[in-house]
């Protein structure tokens, strides 16, 4: 059974800084995509990175170019994003989320139904 399991998120103020953590289990890490999605209140869901197995290619949502970066890290089965200059409208629930089947596309390409999510971890962002 695939298990995702989201830690990290909190309370930040603007600018500030956090690393979110999720721990695969249930399949063999290495050879899937992963992704990180966030939810905002009210708002749909939003695909802001996506990473394939080896860790070689990566894409990003324009609303976070330049702020965050994702890795992995497949020794530990453990997905990562770094969160830096963060702003208040990056306030949402992160999910982590693993690619049904083994294969890749940029974040475009991307559809909701090629993957299963985690439950997720809420970050906020505010003075």
């Amino acid at each position: 059974e695939v298990q995702l399991v989201e830690s990290g998120g909190g309370l930040v103020q603007p600018g500030g800084s956090l690393r979110l953590s999720c721990a695969a289990s249930g399949f063999t890490f290495r050879l899937y995509t992963m992704s990180w999605v966030r939810q905002a209140p009210g708002k749909e869901l939003e695909w802001i990175s996506v990473i394939n197995g080896g860790g070689g290619l990566t894409d990003y949502a324009d609303s976070v170019k330049g702020r965050f970066t994702i890795s992995r890290d497949n020794a530990e089965n453990t997905l990562y994003l770094q969160l830096n200059s963060l702003k208040p409208e990056d306030t949402a629930i992160y999910m982590c989320a693993k690619r049904r089947y083994i294969g890749y596309e940029s974040l475009v390409n991307v559809k909701d139904d090629y993957y299963d999510r985690g439950q997720g971890t809420q970050v906020t962002v505010s003075s």
